[in-house]
């Protein structure tokens, strides 16, 4: 009888394919990669860095992990402008384009006396004396809208807002500092053709211009309306009030 062999015998094992080099992979395989980075940048992009607890690198280091965030910091613009200077426009193209919160004084005081909120009781008395609202108010109101959770996750425009130096100090106080100022500078003449030729429906709420825009029908036309202050000699009294302010403002 023929006895087994009680000897280890090595298994034999199939040599691994070694990957070429660079040089020597195809053509058309470099090329593609090298169009794709050509084709698609990263762009750059600020970095936060936040530790993450009970890590697996946290328990082989004995340290917290770090893992890169590619979120950038939301924007934070003002925006200022004279009267007709196309400021309600950019407002909507911009908002559109970086999502951002739009924020109103004008717009925001309204809404705080319809919902009857505190800073709205006390605008609402002034405003049926007829008597402007303190900055105190409106700055308030201002500075609860922006450290609200959606203007702090996305970002916020602020319109026509702050329109003197007092305005500007409150907020810089608060911390509410932004990325850009952006300033709409049109020459004064062409800012007053527009104004004086606005006209608005009362029906639907558009404004018309009688040169730029002019009404669809004749029908609207007999019904648009004029703004008291929509005169040459009332607007050149706004146009100067605006740059006084506007002037303080930068100083900022």
């Amino acid at each position: 009888m023929a006895m087994a062999c009680s000897g280890h015998i090595p298994a034999v094992t199939q040599p691994q394919p070694r990957t070429p080099p660079l040089a020597c992979r195809s053509r058309k395989t470099l090329s593609s990669r090298l169009r794709f980075l050509r084709e698609d940048p990263a762009p750059p992009r600020r970095l936060r860095a936040s530790p993450i607890k009970n890590a697996p690198f946290a328990r082989r280091s004995g340290g917290p992990a770090v893992v890169a965030m590619a979120k950038p910091d939301p924007l934070r613009i003002m925006i200022s402008g004279a009267p007709a200077s196309g400021k309600g426009t950019q407002c909507e193209l911009i908002t559109k384009k970086y999502g951002l919160v739009h924020v109103a004084a004008g717009d925001l005081l309204r809404a705080e006396v319809a919902a009857g909120s505190e800073n709205g009781k006390q605008a609402k008395e002034y405003m049926e004396k007829g008597q402007l609202v303190p900055n105190e108010i409106v700055v308030m109101m201002v500075k609860e809208r922006l450290l609200q959770s959606d203007s702090l996750e996305n970002g916020w425009l602020l319109d026509g807002y702050p329109r003197s130096l007092s305005q500007a100090t409150a907020l810089q106080a608060f911390g509410l500092q932004a990325d850009l100022f952006i300033l709409l500078e049109v020459p004064e003449e062409i800012l007053v053709e527009r104004v004086v030729g606005r006209r608005l429906d009362p029906v639907t709420g558009r404004i018309y211009h009688l040169k730029y825009s002019p009404p669809e029908t004749e029908e609207i036309a007999a019904r648009l309306t004029q703004r008291f202050d929509d005169t040459e000699e009332k607007v050149k009294l706004r146009l100067r009030t605006h740059h006084q302010n506007v002037e303080a403002v930068l100083s900022m």
